[in-house]
Order: C-alpha cells, then sequence, then structure tokens
C-alpha cells in the first residue's frame, strides 16, 4: 500500500494535507523519516509514526451513534442532515452507513460501519436479531394489545413476526402509558404502525438496544464513540472479519 493512501485511511487527513505532513519531516517509517507519498509500506508489518503517534491500520471501523431527532438514517440527502454528518472524517473517508435504519424522528442506538458482512448479518431475518423500544403511547395499552404483538400484528402489507410488548407505566389522566417493544424485524415504520393498528399513537420513539448492543447512558444525543473491545467481540457471532 502506497503510505500517502495509508496516511489517509487512518484518518490523518486528506491526500494533499498528507503530503505537506510528509514534506515536512513529520512522518517515519521503521524509525526512518519518509517524504515520499509513493513508498510503498507493509500496513500490518512496519511501524508507522506521524507526529508522534503510532498509527495502525484499520480495514473496518464501528461507530455507537445516539441518533437525534431530525436526522435521516442515509448517507447524503439533499433535504436533511443525514448521521454522516454527524461522525469524523475518518468515518467518512472509510464510508461507513447504518445498520437498518431509524425514522427521522426516532432517536436512540445506531451502529454504522463499512463491514457489509457484518450489516447484513445482523438485518438478516435468520439471525433474529432483537432491537428494544422505548415509546411513549397516546392511548393505554393493555392485555389485549399484548397479546396481539405475541400473535403477530397484521399490518396492510405485511404481518409482522410475533413481538413482545410491555407496558412500564400507565398515567390514566392524560391517557397514555410508556411501553417497552421487541421486534426482531425492520419494516418501514414497523413499531409506529403496530401500536397504531391497536388504535394509539406513537409520540416519542427510541431504541436502546439492538442485538448485543446497548445505548450508553453517558452517549448524549447527537454524540457518537466507536466501539469498545468488549462490544466487538459481541459481534463476533455475526461475523469473523472483524
Amino acid at each position: 500500500m502506497r503510505l500517502d493512501k495509508f496516511l489517509v485511511d487512518c484518518g490523518i487527513g486528506t491526500r494533499t494535507e498528507v503530503k505537506d505532513l510528509l514534506k515536512k519531516k513529520q512522518v517515519t517509517v521503521n524509525g526512518q523519516v519518509e517524504v515520499s507519498p509513493k513508498r510503498h509500506i507493509d500496513a500490518t508489518a512496519d511501524k508507522i509514526i506521524c507526529r508522534g503517534q503510532e498509527l495502525r491500520y484499520e480495514s473496518f471501523v464501528y461507530y455507537l451513534l445516539n441518533k437525534p431527532k431530525g436526522v435521516i438514517s442515509a448517507t447524503e440527502d439533499n433535504h436533511h442532515k443525514t448521521v454522516l454528518d454527524l461522525l469524523d472524517q475518518t468515518a467518512r473517508h472509510k464510508e461507513v452507513f447504518p445498520v437498518g435504519r431509524l425514522d427521522i424522528d426516532t432517536t436512540g442506538l445506531l451502529l454504522l460501519t463499512n463491514n457489509g458482512q457484518l450489516a447484513h448479518a445482523m438485518l438478516s431475518p435468520k439471525k433474529h436479531v432483537n432491537k428494544d423500544y422505548l415509546a411513549d403511547v397516546a392511548g393505554i395499552m393493555d392485555e389485549e394489545d399484548i397479546k396481539a404483538f405475541e400473535k403477530g400484528i397484521a399490518l396492510k402489507d405485511v404481518i409482522c413476526q410475533p413481538a413482545k410488548l410491555e407496558i412500564l407505566s400507565v398515567d390514566e389522566n392524560q391517557e397514555s402509558c410508556r411501553v417497552k417493544i421487541t421486534i426482531r424485524e425492520g419494516k418501514f415504520h414497523q413499531v409506529k404502525r403496530m401500536v397504531a393498528s391497536r388504535g394509539k399513537e406513537v409520540i416519542n420513539l427510541e431504541r436502546y438496544s439492538m442485538g448485543p448492543l446497548l445505548l450508553p447512558e453517558d452517549l448524549r444525543s447527537g454524540e457518537y464513540r466507536r466501539l469498545t473491545a468488549d462490544e466487538l467481540a459481541s459481534l463476533e457471532v455475526f461475523n469473523t472479519i472483524l
């Protein structure tokens, strides 16, 4: 691999910025200053240091985002801010994409990566990956709704797989409730449509888990971070290429 490509892939900067760093003799390869962007290196064996920091090459990157309202789960859009607009330059250069989607007004956990094999495995119906949501609902859900979810809600265009509905709290005065909903699919507006089919309306919706990943309590709306080593290890069941 060319040295300039390695540096760009590590998020050091654009090719122009990387060439400038090389000219300023701020990059060493195996202890020797290197100024040529065309220098070929072994990304796994050679020791590359830039501005005093040793760099390690990553084929795949993984981000955990607490998606805010008003942002769409896409890589580009002409009218709305996308989840990619919230991430760093490395993520954009690595061409990450969201694993599944959250509606524009749905908040919470969203995994972004450039590992297509992992994304496909996590979204495959055969893997039965649970997705847990907290929903504030206008209307009071009851035992009949719980049974309907367990049976599988029939929508206009699809019959949903059995889902779990748990009633967390009820406000009789406001005629509202807070519920936890667990699904294994990701149909268009699925949670909202399932609740609507029971004569109620979702007012606020947050996804707080997907498979083994949980939304960190200290990750504020709009913030993101790389996955920890433990979180990456929990995903190995879906993909051996991590």
